[in-house]
């Protein structure tokens, strides 16, 4: 018999939650088994879980297939009906051990084939030991799930529930941890990371929570923040920004639109001047800050001058790395039910979106050529600047470690180093 193959759709959270699940279940003794993570943020999100959940019943006939994450959490109905499905497990249960000791080996025994409870009911997020993703270049800490907000395009808050923070004390003796195994990086990661706290006695604020990481893990060379919500930054993590060296100098921003109507429309709760003012306070305070940023493309009602605004927003902010999402209704959003802008029409302004993203990528680059970056190597031939910026070797280099590297060029997508 063989430990469980997990397969994860979707965010870096839940590739986060496969690795704690992989612990969980082989210490359970599940064996033999296929476990798709689901993600349930578009429909075509769905339908990918759909398709590969098939394809990997054609290649494993006999292998009892679990479906958890966001899509078993918002649809068990529709994953229990699939032929294919042996159980469907909901995002709390995915993360208790009682739920993977209930699976013998053979799955075969009393339990219900269909484990989801409602999530509204959680009240607290685990804190999951996990020793980063197969690499040694950076170990992810989640200190926070679910989220308060019900955005208007957004099906996450019913896959996730409400925010749920992780006690700071015990993020820093996590990191503790992680450190002490050699790891030079660590990312906190959470749905909604700038809520962080406000479920917690006192309600500290996230930038508390970095400053405490900072003061109480002097060996910690790196800490990252993944997405934030910019509206909700606090004056402490503006002040982490600004004085803090081992914060890396890279934000990536929910932003979603840059027109004020359609920014009402998503039920956001920033204006377009909000992102702009946040984007030239954090530079100030950082002039070597890169941000990334989450643009829909083509949402409901989006008129041309709409988008323009959006369109232009990626220079307004200085943005340099761009997700671009093409706007999919998700049912039982209400976004789902607005008037929708003709697929053709979304598909033609994410590209025009996507273009734009690449030309800052490539004179974000271009910058960089003469200088010299701290490198964490994530292989043998290629690492991260602090900005993020992958830079390629033409020797093998230590993985986990950070080198300087002198920047001698640049291919559009990635920075070479001289040596």
């Amino acid at each position: 018999m063989s430990a469980p193959r997990f397969t994860t759709l979707g965010c870096r959270l839940n590739a986060y939650e496969t690795e704690a699940m992989k612990a969980l279940a082989e210490g359970a003794g599940v064996r033999d088994a296929l476990v798709v993570n689901t993600c349930a943020v578009t429909s075509e999100a769905v339908r990918k879980a759909r398709q590969e959940i098939r394809r990997l019943r054609r290649e494993n006939p006999d292998a009892p297939i679990i479906v958890t994450g966001c899509a078993a959490q918002t649809e068990p109905g529709t994953f229990a009906a699939m032929p294919e499905v042996t159980r469907v497990i909901g995002n709390s249960e995915k993360m208790h051990p009682a739920t993977w000791a209930s699976l013998t080996p053979d799955l075969i025994g009393q339990t219900e084939r269909v484990q989801v409870d409602d999530i509204m009911s959680v009240t607290e997020t685990a804190s999951h030991l996990i020793d980063g993703f197969g690499t040694r270049a950076r170990a992810y800490v989640q200190v926070q799930n679910g989220c308060d907000h019900r955005c208007t395009f957004c099906i996450i808050p019913y896959g996730r529930g409400n925010s749920r923070s992780v006690p700071a004390g015990v993020v820093v003796d996590q990191i503790k941890r992680l450190v002490g195994e050699g790891y030079l990086e660590v990312v906190l990661t959470g749905v909604d990371l700038t809520s962080w706290g406000a479920d917690l006695p006192s309600t500290p604020r996230l930038g508390d929570l970095v400053r405490r990481i900072l003061r109480l893990v002097p060996d910690l060379a790196r800490l990252r923040i993944s997405s934030i919500d910019s509206i909700e930054a606090d004056p402490a993590l503006m002040e982490a920004i600004a004085s803090e060296p081992r914060l890396m100098p890279h934000l990536h921003l929910s932003l979603q639109a840059g027109d004020d109507m359609i920014l009402k429309r998503m039920k956001r709760r920033h204006l377009r001047d909000d992102a702009i003012a946040f984007c030239t306070e954090a530079r100030a305070l950082r002039p070597d800050m890169v941000f990334g940023a989450d643009i829909i493309a083509g949402f409901p009602t989006e008129t041309e001058t709409m988008f323009e605004n959006s369109l232009k927003l990626v220079e307004d902010c200085g943005l340099t790395w761009l997700h671009v999402f093409p706007f999919s209704p998700r049912k039982g959003t209400p976004a789902a039910r607005m008037p929708q802008v003709n697929g053709a029409v979304v598909r033609d302004r994410a590209a025009r979106l996507r273009a734009a993203g690449n030309a800052t990528v490539a004179r974000h680059l271009s910058a960089q050529v003469g200088q010299t970056h701290p490198v964490l190597m994530e292989n043998p031939r290629m690492g991260r600047t602090p900005q993020f910026a992958e830079v390629v070797f033409r020797a093998d280099q230590p993985v986990g470690q950070i080198v300087q590297a002198r920047i001698a060029g640049h291919d559009g997508a990635q920075l070479s180093a001289s040596a």
